[in-house]
């Protein structure tokens, strides 16, 4: 499927907006979406639609767009002083001037040195490796326990979804579950190890799902559909 994007903009109160405009072979009518990971406004339209006319469709929306914008959580770059969660607790970080650039978790804070500017993506470097490292760790022990077996972990930065699981046992997950408490974390390892078993969400992979995680897996799903696009202001 090809897809063309482009740069664009609307007006919102009087100021433009940028937009990022996607054409499609597969789109049949103009669309608008908001990606909350980015904060970004998306135009999808048909390849041969005529981008005037589209983006003057949108400008009709602006309420619309006003109104997704409002209720999207607030962007927090990783920066001396911020605060994020950390397994579901609250971590500030704390740049130490003389300090080394080693990363120290202390408590509730995250100390480090360095150059001020390198904070934000030393720290979110910091934060996918642990990611990496507890997931594997926890992956591949919950998958011994249960005689199953696993080819890799990985860890990305998917949009849409918490994990993946393919047939051949590679296993990738979204490092913002670090983010998230670990009763949660440790329902997506499990969901993700049970399809392994079920390559799908029958009534077998449910229960599959809820043997692995050893409790009902149920109130972790309603943690990450309320919570979850929470996890994705937190940039560099």
């Amino acid at each position: 499927m090809s897809i063309e994007t482009s740069e664009a903009a609307i007006l919102v109160d009087g100021v433009a907006m940028p937009v990022r405009v996607r054409r499609s072979a597969r789109a049949r009518a103009f669309r608008l979406t908001i990606d909350s990971a980015r904060g970004e406004l998306r135009l999808s339209l048909p390849a041969r639609a005529n981008l005037k006319k589209a983006l003057g469709w949108a400008q009709d929306h602006e309420g619309w767009v006003r109104a997704q914008m409002a209720s999207q959580p607030a962007i927090t770059r990783l920066a001396d002083g911020a605060v994020f969660p950390l397994e579901g607790r609250e971590v500030r970080i704390c740049w130490v001037a003389g300090a080394t650039r080693t990363i120290r978790l202390e408590g509730d804070r995250l100390l480090l040195g360095g150059a001020a500017e390198s904070v934000g993506a030393r720290v979110l470097r910091w934060l996918v490796a642990r990611a990496r490292a507890v997931l594997e760790t926890e992956t591949r022990e919950l998958a011994r326990d249960h005689g199953l077996i696993v080819a890799s972990v990985g860890v990305g930065d998917p949009r849409s979804r918490w994990g993946s699981c393919t047939a051949s046992g590679a296993i990738r997950y979204s490092w913002r579950l670090i983010l998230a408490p670990p009763q949660v974390r440790r329902a997506t390892v499990a969901h993700e190890l049970a399809h392994l078993l079920h390559m799908d969400h029958s009534p077998a992979f449910h229960a599959a799902h809820a043997r692995i995680h050893g409790a009902d897996p149920r109130p972790a799903r309603v943690w990450l559909r309320t919570h979850g696009a929470g996890l994705h202001r937190y940039r560099d």
